[in-house]
């Protein structure tokens, strides 16, 4: 069993940067690949970025390449997403989440564990 905890969410203005953190709970961390995932009012819930279990790989989704970077510290148990340049549109609850396969997914179904959200407001 793996527990998830976001931080770092907060209210911004455009063209400003925010730094979300994920802090894990379990000794099998550095074993999973992390996603970060994000939802709009009003909108489904859609992949933002994700990295392997090593960090080696790492994804991201077209609206948030070169704005955006995913890391991860095993020895914190902790995953990290860098956001800069943001925009009104990045404005959603911000979720991590946990995939024991450890490759790493840009869909939300691998995923076994998440986190509740972190929210992350963009003003123009």
């Amino acid at each position: 069993q793996v527990q998830l905890v976001e931080s770092g969410g907060g209210l911004v203005q455009a063209g400003g940067s925010l730094r979300l953190s994920c802090a894990a709970s379990g000794r099998t961390f550095s074993t999973y690949a992390m996603g970060w995932f994000r939802q709009a009012p009003g909108k489904e819930r859609e992949f933002v970025a994700a990295i392997s279990w090593r960090g080696a790989n790492s994804y991201y989704a077209d609206p948030v390449k070169e704005r955006f970077t995913i890391s991860r510290d095993n020895a914190k148990n902790s995953a990290y997403l860098q956001m800069n340049n943001l925009k009104p549109e990045d404005t959603a609850v911000y979720y991590c989440a946990a995939d024991r396969l450890g490759l790493g997914s840009v869909v939300a179904g691998p995923y076994d564990y998440w986190g509740q959200g972190t929210q992350v407001t963009v003003s123009s």
